[in-house]
Order: C-alpha cells, then sequence, then structure tokens
C-alpha cells in the first residue's frame, strides 16, 4: 500500500480505535517481543516467567525495555494485577502475527537440508579428528579448549570466580549475588574441560533454570586420577551446602563423562550418609567405563570421541582401579534411594545406549527417571543451543524440570 493511502485509510477509522503505533527503534529484539506476548496472555509476570523459563527480573527488563524503546506504558502493573495499557492492546495483536509469521518462516527454513545439524557436527569435527588419530591427551585438552571457545555465552549472565571448599570454580548466573542452586560437573572424558571453557553451557543453563550455576574445575586425570575428580565434586557439593543453600533446592547436572561424575558424586554421598540433592539433570551421559563399546562403523553417525580413545581414556581416569566399583559403575550399582532424575540424549549420538541403560537400571530401583530422546546426532547438543532447535528446546525442559520438581 502507498503512504498516502494508508495515512488515507487510517484516517477514516472510526472514532475511539488506537492508530497503530509509530515505527519502533531498530533496537527492539524478538526477545522483548516474546516477553511483552507472554505477560499479555498470562496476566501475570510469575507465569509468564515460568512460561518462557526466565527469572522474574529478567522478564520485568524486558519489558521496561521495550516501553522504553516504543515511549509507551504498554502494561499497568499493581500488587495483585496486571493489565494492558491501549499501547499494549494496540500492540498485542500486531506483535502476535509478527512472532507467528517469523516461526513460520525459521520452521520452514529448518526443514531444508539439515543444515544446522551439519554445522553443529563441523563444530565437533576437530575434536574428532584428534581422538581417531590417536592423539595425546595435551593436544586433546587444547582442542576441547578450542571447540568451547567457539561456543556462545549467552547476554544477560555474568560469571565470578568463588574457592567451592578448596575447589576453584565459576559460579555464571543471571542475578549476580544469587547463590548457585545447580552444581554442573562438565564432561571431557576425565581428562579434558574446563570451567572457563564450560561458561557458555554454563550460562544457557542458568538462564533455562533461572538458577546459578557453579561449575568447579575438578582435578583431571591422567595426573589426578579417581577418586580426585569425585572427591572435588563432593567438595563443591559440601560448599553448596554450608554456604545455605539446602539440599532439595540443588540441582545435581553433568554432561557426558560429567554426568558420570554426578553418579559417582551420588553413590559417595550416598556412602556417606549424606543429603542427596533434590534433581538430577544428565546430559548426554557417559557412565559406562568398562571398555565394551565397539569402533564405530563409518556408516554410522560418528560420537565427537572414538570409542577406542574412551577406553584409553577411562584407563587414565581409572589408573587400575576396579571399573567394577559402584562409584565409577552405575550400571552395576544400587541405585535406590537417588533423587529424581532427567536423561536427555540425542537418537543417533553413539553413547546414548548409556542413557538408555541407565534409565532402565534407576526405573529399576523405584527411581523417577525420565528420558528425553531427540532427533539429532552431535554428542552433547546442547552446547549448540544458540543456533540448534533441538537444543534450546532441550533446556527449556530441563529447567522446566528443575522447577517442577523443586516445586
Amino acid at each position: 500500500m502507498a503512504v498516502d493511502e494508508q495515512r488515507q485509510d487510517e484516517r477514516q477509522q472510526p472514532p475511539g480505535r488506537v492508530l497503530p503505533l509509530p515505527a519502533a527503534p531498530d533496537a527492539i529484539e524478538l526477545r522483548h517481543l516474546r516477553a511483552f506476548v507472554a505477560v499479555a496472555d498470562e496476566l501475570n509476570f510469575g507465569r509468564a516467567a515460568a512460561r518462557l523459563y526466565l527469572s522474574q527480573p529478567a522478564l520485568s527488563r524486558q519489558i521496561r525495555t521495550l516501553e522504553r524503546l516504543v515511549g509507551s506504558d504498554l502494561l499497568r502493573r499493581s500488587t495483585h494485577r496486571v493489565e494492558l495499557t491501549l499501547a499494549g492492546d494496540a500492540l498485542l495483536d500486531r506483535a502476535r502475527r509478527l512472532l507467528s509469521d517469523l516461526d513460520d518462516a525459521i520452521s520452514t527454513t529448518r526443514s531444508v537440508g539439515g543444515e544446522l545439524a551439519e554445522r553443529a557436527a563441523r563444530a565437533w569435527q576437530p575434536v574428532r579428528d584428534l581422538t581417531r588419530a590417536g592423539t595425546e591427551i595435551q593436544r586433546f585438552r587444547a582442542a576441547v579448549e578450542d571447540f568451547h571457545a567457539g561456543l556462545t555465552l549467552p547476554e544477560g549472565v555474568g560469571v565470578r570466580p568463588v574457592n567451592a571448599g578448596g575447589v576453584p570454580a565459576l559460579v555464571v548466573a543471571e542475578v549476580a549475588d544469587r547463590p548457585p542452586a545447580l552444581l554442573h560437573l562438565h564432561g571431557g572424558a576425565y581428562v579434558a574441560g574446563s570451567a572457563f571453557g564450560f561458561r557458555p553451557l554454563g550460562g544457557a543453563l542458568a538462564l533455562a533454570t533461572g538458577a546459578g550455576v557453579l561449575v568447579p574445575d575438578y582435578r583431571l586425570a591422567p595426573e589426578h586420577p579417581f577418586p580426585a575428580a569425585v572427591d572435588d565434586a563432593l567438595r563443591a557439593y559440601r560448599w553448596m551446602l554450608d554456604t545455605g543453600t539446602p539440599a532439595a533446592g540443588i540441582t545435581v547436572g553433568g554432561d557426558s563423562a560429567g554426568a558420570g561424575l554426578v553418579l559417582s558424586l551420588l553413590m559417595t554421598l550416598k556412602e556417606q550418609q549424606l543429603p542427596q540433592p533434590g534433581r538430577v539433570l544428565l546430559l548426554c551421559p557417559w557412565v559406562d567405563l568398562t571398555g565394551d563399546a565397539r569402533p564405530p562403523d563409518e556408516q554410522e553417525p560418528q560420537p565427537a570421541i572414538d570409542p577406542r580413545q574412551l577406553r584409553r581414556f577411562a584407563a587414565a581416569y581409572l589408573a587400575g582401579h576396579d571399573p567394577g566399583d559402584p562409584r565409577v559403575s552405575p550400571l552395576t550399582a544400587d541405585l535406590s534411594g537417588l533423587p529424581p532424575m532427567l536423561l536427555q540424549a540425542g537418537t543417533a549420538d553413539p553413547l546414548a545406549g548409556d542413557a538408555h541403560r541407565l534409565t532402565e537400571r534407576a526405573r529399576s530401583y523405584g527411581i523417577d527417571a525420565r528420558l528425553e530422546l531427540y532427533p539429532v546426532s552431535a554428542h552433547v547438543f546442547h552446547y549448540f543451543w544458540s543456533f540448534l532447535p533441538e537444543a534450546a528446546d532441550a533446556l527449556e525442559r530441563a529447567g522446566a524440570f528443575t522447577r517442577r520438581v523443586a516445586g
């Protein structure tokens, strides 16, 4: 429609109808509009925040930013009520249509060619190439750090160092002074990885769960074999308890080998009769250290780490320790008394069998264990939350799980 025709059409509108708002600044972001639509739908900041997996302060900041950018109050807030203003009512339907059209466009784009999954696979490629070549551990560590350096730290989160019971660690959180409620043990086959490298995933978990995330720099093999990593995880967990976070309010999570370390921590807590955390979050767990994994078929999706290298790294971690010890072999352990757990894995991840077997084992002991599968092949696909829709969805569901169980 030509500009003059549009203006004439607007002048002919019935009296009392609010005219469209003037063009908004370019600084308006989609997250601002999604936040506004969620609050307008719910007319409640608490429910809208839960729906978007945000904290209420973060949601309020987004609404205030949008109001500042459009130059109008969109909502009236009182102690017990939220209402739309005339400006908010004028924006609501337009914002809904815009977001719906964008979602349709993105969905159509994602359906063409599988480019996003290929992008995730390409990101893993340097690590995969090194492990298939039988590289030394120092080079593997460098490749893992380079991989994480290519990931994105989400906006809106801060990072601060802490001494967690003698273990150097980072707290990644949206609210700087909030005590961490999620202890995340990073992956890296027990020989690689760092708290610094895992800041992007920690930030995504912080936004999804609404909790501060403690990522300890536990000691790595072969310099520090079992049980050094378990001891560090235990000290970090006890530090959380000592700083005032009740056990029932703590989520303990981990990805890949870090998920196996989570189970080692839980078995140690059980052995020492210490309180268990409220819930457990396991992302693409690697828990079978027996060395039974077969070499990959070239025609199948390739794992981030060759199973033959996993055996080598497991041997470096165990350093002769019995792999049948329940503290390192949850697939043969008595799991009774452990907290509710959510496991997530990719359907085509060659290590997904560990998640299936661990879920079955936990359920056989009466544990509320839930397994969610996503149609991806990338190991720990959650790393790619910034562009892979399955990863973003998985993290949102992880956040909902922590809130649901905590509630």
